[in-house]
């Protein structure tokens, strides 16, 4: 193995028993190069591509309570090409990374504390936050997109060296909220923003060429809490869901998440490039949805897949540290009851209809993207941990003929989000590699395991020991290394 320790981060984080400041969630400080890394098994040498994940790393003691969610972000990527792979790690340096670093301590508080905490102001739909850019990761037009589910700037990396080119010129002032998405037969990438003033919420397009070409504001009953986005080959998918921010709460400056049972939940369809006069709003049973898997066009309906959260409040975690039980509460994938769920909406009737897919609890679904807004027939969901923000497993689903098949990571391993790496001239849809960051508690290390998608029970056919072990985050992304040369080559023309 070639490592190169290419800078290390002084850190003034408190050595104590933070359920998230420790074990798999331990923050990593070092930034490495790394080639010729040792191998169990072999590596594919029909995939072309980079595997892109983001993560949380407190780097300076917390203003108060931490959040997982309100560390710097990290981005890992491993790139993988004729059957040989290479691994890059960065802090993204964001705005706020960097007067952090400058004044040698945390100045902004984080989601469980008083907005008054902070010491500056801050960026996006809670404006004392820190864009810390840890939330997703994207490949559009050749370059890495870094966001924050916040709401923030959006910071552009390349996705072979990490190279960081700063914030994106075309973000709106109200930000881009984590979950974009890219459309890969266009080249388009959707996105949404929302705050606490009217009209709420935004929603817009950039085209191949990394220009704004659509945006238009939604009106919305008040502020929201949106998490994803969705997209059909000719529509878009917005929502209106009845978790939010307490109104009375709100007026006094604390902002307290709250489910309304009493609220239906509101779907937004509109045409790609619609106006807002195009929006068409359907009605269905009072949820809260973390993540959208796919949808689609099936005739006159709109196919819609996710995961639909029995408990979006949850009763308070009993087994949590002092202080901290309601964040473990909100982080438990089985206390919220997340479950594989399909809405159908009815363009010509107006109707809504539901369908539970799967009654187990899952998460952090992905699919082929080259189906992405099509009609498909694979998903894969990660398997969380009871109690806990970990993923212990990948769940694959058959929604054709409604069979699964699912991989253990096995005991103390932990992954996250995974990405779908196509076989080069596939010949079907699961025809290519689940690709992710699983890390070891066990061994102390972390390792970028593929997994063969037609055979998920046959276990890893790579394991690559990583130079260090990560500490574990939310959402990943695979890209096309066809598609990154061109979008590179169209930049430098």
């Amino acid at each position: 193995m070639t490592i190169e320790l290419v800078n290390r981060i002084q850190s003034t984080v408190k050595e104590f028993d933070h359920p998230y400041l420790s074990g798999a969630w331990t923050p990593n400080y070092s930034e490495y190069n790394a080639t010729d890394m040792d191998v169990i098994g072999e590596i594919p040498r029909d995939i072309d591509g980079v595997y892109v994940r983001n993560t949380e790393n407190q780097i300076h003691e917390a203003i108060g309570r931490y959040h997982p969610f309100d560390g710097d972000g990290m981005i890992h990527a491993i790139s993988i090409v004729d059957g040989k792979a290479e691994y890059r790690n960065r802090f993204v340096r964001t705005k706020g990374f960097q007067a952090e670093q400058e004044a040698g301590h945390s100045l902004w508080a984080g989601l469980m504390e008083h907005p008054k905490r902070s010491t500056r102001p801050g960026w996006g739909a809670q404006e004392w936050l820190k864009d810390s850019s840890s939330t997703d990761v994207i490949v559009h037009a050749g370059r890495i997109l870094s966001t924050f589910y916040q709401c923030g700037e959006g910071y552009r990396l390349d996705p072979y060296t990490l190279e960081q080119y700063g914030t994106e010129s075309w973000v709106p002032i109200d930000g881009i909220s984590a979950h974009t998405r890219l459309v890969e037969n266009t080249g388009d990438l959707i996105f949404f923003n929302y705050s606490k003033h009217a009209p709420y919420y935004h929603y817009g397009v950039v085209g191949p060429d990394n220009k704004l070409k659509h945006y238009i504001p939604v009106e919305l009953p008040g502020p929201r809490l949106p998490h994803d986005i969705a997209f059909t080959e000719n529509y878009t998918i917005i929502n209106d869901l009845p978790l939010f921010w307490d109104p009375e709460a709100l007026q006094r400056g604390v902002h307290a998440v709250r489910f309304f049972p009493e609220i239906p939940s509101r779907f937004g369809i509109i045409p790609r490039y619609g106006a807002p006069d195009t929006i068409r709003w359907f009605e269905a049973e009072p949820t809260y949805v973390l993540h959208w898997i796919n949808a689609y066009e099936d005739g006159d309906e709109v196919v819609l897949d996710g995961y639909f959260q029995e408990h979006p409040e949850p009763a308070s975690y009993p087994n949590a540290p002092p202080g901290f039980e309601r964040m473990m509460a909100y982080l438990d994938q089985e206390l919220m009851g997340a479950r594989l769920h399909r809405w159908r909406f009815n363009l010509k009737t107006g109707e809504t209809r539901e369908q539970r897919l799967d009654d187990r609890t899952l998460e952090f679904g992905i699919i082929n993207q080259r189906h992405g807004g099509q009609p498909y027939r694979y998903a894969y969901s990660a398997m969380p941990k009871p109690g806990w923000f970990l993923f212990t497993g990948l769940l694959k689903h058959d929604l054709e003929t409604d069979t699964s098949w699912s991989l253990s990571f096995g005991e103390e391993r932990y992954g996250s989000e995974a990405g779908f790496a196509p076989r080069l001239n596939a010949r079907s849809e699961d025809d290519g590699y689940l690709v992710t960051f699983v890390s070891d508690l066990i061994e102390d290390r972390s390792e970028c395991v593929i997994v063969d998608a037609t055979d998920i029970e046959a276990g890893p056919v790579a394991r690559i020991i990583l130079p260090h072990r990560i500490s574990s985050g939310t959402h990943a992304t695979w890209a096309h290394g066809e598609d990154i040369r061109a979008a590179q080559a169209q930049r430098a023309a």
